[in-house]
């Protein structure tokens, strides 16, 4: 595993590595990035300090995810809601998505991973929507992982978006009246169309919300919350979520394979067949 090379010879988190199996890494991760602002007031910072320490995390968590064979890490960069925050504060926000864009182009390209955005991005400033373009096509033939960067997100907003989609292409092709809308028909216009479900999502600082972040595609997700503050969450955080990811049982709905019948079916006997209870009817 490559990761393994970058880890120090007696590090925590060689030891976590070790303990991976790596035919068991999530194919999709998302995080919730959460606690900027928290971490800077624990140390007197200004809520700045915090989301520019965030930045640099988000550099460590993409690399590690890429080494690890990940095939698509969707980061929460940027809600519908954020917009509410103070106009400085939001300022703030874009300036350090340009910086990232501009610093981190050469990282992605040197580790082949595609950049791409979910959400309404056509509302981002012009200046920011036109350099996060600019990245998403200079890396689009990139063949690693895919980094998805869920900017002015709203997952109520993607699925309007997604059946307003299937509506106006009904009515541009005269069958409005005949439309029939299925899961794979709503999947398909989706954001995140092409990409694999999410297998894990993360959310740092320990809150036991989901925040309005992928509704749809996280439906058979592992939850994992971590107390941890998003500027904190280092490669041995993200590894014990990993770890942790491979300990559960993912059924899906079903019984783990290890299940078997019993052999005795006495219990069974208690319960009779609709034919016996048909037959025990018509006789009284």
């Amino acid at each position: 595993m490559k990761l393994l090379e970058a880890l120090p010879p007696d590090g925590k988190d060689r030891g976590l590595a070790l303990s991976l199996d790596p035919q068991r890494i999530p194919a999709h991760i998302a995080i919730i990035m959460d606690g900027n602002g928290r971490w800077a007031k624990r140390r007197g910072l200004p809520r700045f300090a915090g989301h520019r320490a965030g930045v640099q995390m988000v550099r460590s968590v993409v690399e590690d995810c890429s080494r690890l064979g990940v095939h698509a890490l969707t980061l929460y960069a940027f809600s519908a809601e954020n917009w509410k925050r103070p106009r400085p504060e939001v300022d703030m926000l874009w300036r350090l998505l340009r910086f990232y864009l501009r610093h981190e182009l050469e990282d992605l390209q040197r580790n082949n991973i595609r950049l791409q955005s979910s959400g309404r991005v056509e509302a981002l400033p012009q200046r920011v929507y036109e350099e996060l373009r600019a990245v998403e096509r200079a890396t689009a033939r990139n063949t690693g992982m895919c980094l998805n960067l869920a900017i002015n997100y709203s997952s109520r907003n993607e699925l309007v978006d997604a059946v307003n989609a299937l509506v106006d292409q009904a009515r541009i092709e005269g069958r409005l009246d005949s439309l029939v809308v299925d899961e794979e028909m709503i999947s398909k216009r989706l954001y995140t169309a092409g990409l694999p479900e999410p297998d894990l999502l993360i959310r740092t600082s320990g809150e036991m919300r989901i925040s309005n972040f992928l509704l749809w595609q996280i439906a058979y997700a592992e939850l994992y919350v971590t107390d941890t503050l998003w500027p904190d969450f280092n490669r041995e955080e993200l590894l014990r979520a990993i770890l942790e990811f491979q300990r559960r049982e993912r059924r899906f709905g079903g019984i783990a394979e290890t299940v078997t019948e019993p052999a005795d079916l006495t219990v069974a006997a208690d319960f009779p067949d609709e034919e016996t209870e048909e037959i025990a009817v018509s006789s009284q």
